[in-house]
């Protein structure tokens, strides 16, 4: 499926990032891989045992020269750069009123930060390419959100902010590229890893674990593939079992200004939210897209 093609994978010591970049490997790719961890080295011998091709480039995505260092490997290895998996992330919890300033520029630096330097030097060779031979050419990026970005996770500001970015990025970026052949999307996956193991615990102790990263990898190889050309621009919801397609936000009340001119007086908003302010104490947030709890008890023993 992706014979020929070479792909950067971020992230991929551990964890999702490894399972992707196995699998993408599987498929055929060239892969480059990054974190900050010496086990992406491990994750190369383990790909190239298997009888793949892939090297390894540690160093911090956050930082403009480890990104440029990515993109000259594939270049150097095999000429050429098509897919690029935005994966890498680290977590720093905290309330909004207990955060740091260094908690929170840390989450935004590793996530967005590095979603945005792997993006800007991809799209730009890309799109240099594609003036070059005058027609689109191959170009894949699949960005790692999370739907802490949807629920406004509480005890997360900087990764839900963090990951509200990257969604942003990611549909401007199909919009500004698709032209020259890029593809953009983005998952939201649910998978048990180092970074998420107090949140969801342990494994089942008999039988599959549907929240193994293993069951993200294949949507990623797909969004990867020339299979998706028509797919940009979307947001998935992706673990074991399941994906789902995230509709965009939509309106739920539109209130109209009487005046004649359209102008708003305070009272007259007062007036016209009144109904809005009366339906909730303030407790419980109204801009929280709460559809896709229910798409976990689908997939919780795989009933």
């Amino acid at each position: 499926m992706l014979a020929g093609k070479t792909a950067i994978v971020t992230g991929a010591g551990a964890g999702l990032g490894r399972a992707e970049a196995l699998a993408l490997a599987s498929a055929g790719a060239f892969v480059v891989l990054n974190d900050t961890a010496d086990t992406v080295h491990d994750v190369a011998s383990a790909i190239e045992a298997d009888g793949g091709r892939a090297v390894a480039v540690t160093g911090d995505i956050g930082a403009w020269e480890t990104g440029q260092s990515l993109v000259d490997a594939c270049l150097r290895e095999t000429g050429q750069l098509d897919i690029v998996v935005n994966n890498a992330g680290v977590l720093r919890d905290r309330m909004i009123f207990s955060m740091s300033a260094e908690e929170w520029d840390l989450v935004l630096r590793v996530h967005l930060r590095g979603h945005f330097i792997m993006t800007r030097l991809a799209t730009a060779l890309w799109r240099s390419l594609s003036k070059e031979t005058g027609g689109p050419v191959y170009g894949r990026l699949i960005n790692t959100s999370s739907e802490a970005f949807l629920l406004g996770s509480p005890g997360q500001p900087n990764y839900a902010a963090a990951k509200a970015g990257i969604t942003a990025l990611t549909v401007a970026t199909a919009r500004a590229c698709a032209r020259y052949g890029v593809r953009a999307n983005a998952i939201c996956p649910r998978a048990r890893t180092a970074m998420t193991a107090s949140l969801m615990g342990s494994g089942p102790d008999d039988g599959p674990d549907p929240l193994d990263p293993a069951y993200v990898a294949p949507l990623v190889v797909y969004l990867a593939s020339p299979a998706a050309a028509g797919i940009n621009g979307e947001v998935f919801v992706v673990h074991g079992g399941v994906c789902a397609v995230m509709n965009p936000p939509s309106v739920r009340s539109v209130f109209r200004s009487s005046a004649a001119d359209g102008m708003w007086s305070v009272d007259a908003v007062s007036s016209a939210l009144a109904p809005l302010a009366e339906a909730s104490d303030g407790m419980a947030p109204g801009f929280a897209c709460e559809d896709t709890l229910p798409l976990a008890e689908s997939t919780i023993g795989f009933d």
